[in-house]
């Protein structure tokens, strides 16, 4: 029996529409692989609908989103409207209100990427990050007084709580019972990222939970690293790491630079996800809106693509989730089109139009 989703598209921003696109032609393609139906709702949320309307969508918009099976997002962002307005405006209130506390970040280094690190074999970079994705440094919890005044005062909260470490922290030790994608890769190990040195309250906290839940996984390797320690080694040793755990705004920061180091912010696939599933998830490119490139015809579409294919396999259609990534797999080890931010000359649609052609075949 076919079964049908239904998929509120959310294109955004800059690039996100186009991206977003080329995410839709892949999986209609590869939908019949699964015996699968997805149904399409476009909502026209972003900076746009905030210079026509005050704000970044409709007062009601969670309530709009709530029925859907999940949210294929593109970006958001605009160089003439404050970073804290559209992220506040649409994104951060969607992770918050369906309870998406785990955002996954894939880095893998594909056969024919080259990463900006000399030395990196195909598939020797393969971690799994796990952000925490609705408290810590982003619950927004502060305020300010005296505002313009000489003796303005801005209060900035961090938000973290025992169930929210230990949520996060035990994904990313689940995680480790799914096989890598690297064959070379040695044995399972999950790596937490703090700055309890120097924040003495709640990143002490998440030591705790961390080592408490590493205690039910005995057999897994774990290690501790402050974050100035984890970004040198991100860059100096990626191969080291496999599954790693980290705040909100670590495991922000982090995700960007492991993007970097395997080859492009164009491969660069997140889902926020309910893992209770109790709520919808979200899955969205990395990247961003890039206006610098906007309208160009050359923003990278694979990491819409592969986040594509995080959903399917959060919606329980493997079939059609491996054909998008072998598609991507074999496009990224062939001569086949590839953009600038790649070293190519092809465009967004010359690389969509090679997905859906491997896809096909």
């Amino acid at each position: 029996m076919s079964r049908t989703f239904r998929i509120a598209v959310v294109g955004g921003d800059g690039i996100g529409p186009e991206v977003t696109e080329a995410a839709i032609r892949a999986v209609d393609a590869a939908a019949s692989r699964s015996n699968a139906r997805f149904e399409w709702n476009h909502f026209p949320w972003g900076t746009d609908w905030y210079f026509e309307h005050g704000r970044m969508a409709p007062a009601d918009y969670l309530d709009q989103l709530a029925p859907f099976d999940a949210i294929l997002l593109g970006a958001v962002g605009h160089p003439k409207v404050q970073d804290h307005i559209t992220l506040n405006g649409l994104l951060l209130p969607i992770r918050r209100r369906f309870d998406q506390c785990v955002c996954l970040r894939p880095a893998y280094l594909y056969p024919g990427v080259n990463s900006p690190l000399s030395g990196k074999a195909p598939g020797s970079i393969d971690m799994l990050i796990f952000r925490e994705n609705v408290e810590g440094e982003y619950a927004n919890v502060g305020g300010r007084v005296y505002q313009a005044k000489i003796d303005e005062v801005a209060v900035q909260t961090s938000v973290f709580t025992r169930r929210g470490c230990e949520r996060i922290i035990r994904a990313a030790f689940e995680a480790t019972k799914q096989p890598r994608r690297s064959k070379a890769a040695g044995p399972r190990k999950v790596t937490s990222v703090t700055k309890s040195n120097a924040q003495g309250y709640g990143m002490v906290l998440w030591d705790e939970v961390f080592a408490d839940v590493a205690k039910d996984y005995p057999h897994i390797e774990t290690d501790s690293l402050l974050v100035d320690r984890a970004v040198m080694e991100f860059v100096r040793r990626p191969e080291t790491f496999d599954v790693v755990v980290a705040s909100n705004l670590f495991g922000d920061i982090l995700t960007d630079l492991s993007a970097i180091v395997v080859g492009s912010m164009g491969l660069a696939a997140s889902g926020n996800i309910d893992p209770t599933r109790k709520s919808l998830s979200m899955f969205e490119p990395v990247h961003g809106s890039a206006p610098d490139i906007t309208g160009q015809g050359i923003a990278n579409p694979l990491a819409a693509v592969l986040s594509a294919a995080m959903m399917l396999e959060h919606l329980e259609v493997p079939e059609a989730a491996a054909a998008l990534h072998s598609a991507v797999a074999t496009l990224l080890a062939s001569d086949g089109p590839r953009t600038p931010d790649l070293g190519g000359t092809g465009t967004t649609t010359q690389v969509a139009d090679a997905i859906v052609h491997l896809i096909a075949k």
